[in-house]
């Protein structure tokens, strides 16, 4: 079985986290807005996030439905990168550990890339909360745990139409539900231990940076003083 060279397996996975941080922090919202509202700052209206909710509520649904799809796709540009980066160094289709250094290449892009969304490198790394573009890399690394991400949004979200409760709801159950699928995988396939506490601990990681960005919205929700979304109406 062919084994790869570890220094050539690590400089791929460095490059494709430094792609998919720079890619990351193309902040969509920022940049729409700026189009948009005359070259203002998102960032010094609404709730001062430069995230899709906050370009809903101060810019228009236009905008905002465009920063949804920059930022979901920016991360699906970076998996695709580093998808194109392993295979010309030839880390994915060697032997039986191929699936899995795939799997985790396309981990590494993501959590980079939501990374920079968070702290973008080109805007003093003052960025959004992730929310949107960890959504796309939880899909492009697994479906499952994706659907039941996606579930727990819709249904906490068609009950309160708080977007904040449903994020940080979303990003504690996360890590939980790639334990338990991942987990699952583990005993019924020949996965190697290696990869289930990287996805696990990519998981964790991801979960807890959105929770710990949204800890003024976690304040609010206990004081109840989180707005909820209307739709038709623009604050």
């Amino acid at each position: 079985m062919f084994i790869p060279e570890i220094p050539v397996l690590i400089f791929s996975f460095v490059l494709s986290a430094l792609f998919g941080y720079l890619l990351g922090s193309v902040n969509c919202s920022i940049i729409l807005t700026r189009i948009f509202k005359e070259k203002a700052d998102i960032r010094k209206y609404g709730s001062g996030n430069a995230g899709m909710t906050n370009v809903l509520r101060t810019v228009g649904k236009v905008p905002a439905a465009l920063t949804f799809v920059g930022d979901f796709l920016k991360c699906v540009a970076a998996v695709l990168l580093s998808m194109a980066l392993f295979s010309l160094a030839g880390l994915l289709t060697g032997g039986s550990y191929g699936p899995y250094v795939f799997g985790a290449a396309k981990y590494a892009a993501g959590v980079a890339c939501v990374l920079g969304h968070i702290f973008p490198v080109y805007y003093g790394f003052r960025g959004g909360k992730g929310v949107v573009t960890a959504a796309a890399m939880i899909s492009l690394t697994d479906w499952r745990v994706f659907l039941l991400v996606l579930g727990t949004f819709v249904l906490l979200f068609a009950l309160k139409r708080i977007v904040s409760l449903a994020s940080v709801t979303c990003a504690a159950t996360y890590p939980a539900y790639t334990f338990l699928l991942t987990f699952l995988d583990y005993y019924q396939k020949e996965m190697p231990l290696w990869y289930l506490l990287f996805a696990v601990g990519a998981a964790l990681f991801v979960g807890v940076t959105v929770l710990v960005k949204h800890r003024s919205n976690i304040g609010r929700l206990k004081r109840g003083e989180e707005k909820p979304v209307v739709f038709g109406k623009k604050k």
